[in-house]
């Protein structure tokens, strides 16, 4: 098999505040656009949003949102993104801005219907956590 793209697509109730959600704060620009679902792209990467009640979800799957979703979004400077996002009040931050020994600093805000966003900047991970990264 040969892999030509892979891509999360979140399901909501409102496609048309959920991309404007991606737009406005995370800087995706639509390359589709219909009532029902919305391509973003920033950069090379990929987010889609469809309608949670739309046909092509298998009848007993539509509706429901965010169930078990936390969509990472990796950053070069996180702590200006904790400004430029928590800091200047547009959005509430569930897990405040930190650093983790696993190799982390990141901070988690939520988006429409629930989606959790966990904005990180990778660091250099604790003694206890070098030897479990693989490359």
């Amino acid at each position: 098999m040969a892999l030509t793209g892979s891509y999360p697509v979140l399901m909501t109730d409102d496609v048309a505040a959920t991309a404007a959600f991606y737009r406005s704060h995370f800087g995706f620009e639509p390359t589709f656009e219909a009532d029902w679902y919305v391509s973003l792209r920033r950069d090379q990467w990929e987010l889609a949003v469809l309608d949670s009640k739309h046909e092509t979800i298998p009848a007993a799957y539509r509706g429901p949102t965010a169930n078990g979703l936390l969509l990472n979004i990796e950053v070069d400077d996180v702590d200006a993104e904790w400004e430029r996002l928590v800091g200047t009040g547009q959005l509430e931050a569930l897990l405040p801005i930190r650093s983790e020994e696993f190799g982390q600093r990141h901070f988690i805000v939520a988006g429409p219907d629930g989606v959790l966003i966990d904005v990180i900047s990778p660091i250099e991970p604790g003694e206890a956590f070098t030897d479990q990264f693989l490359s």
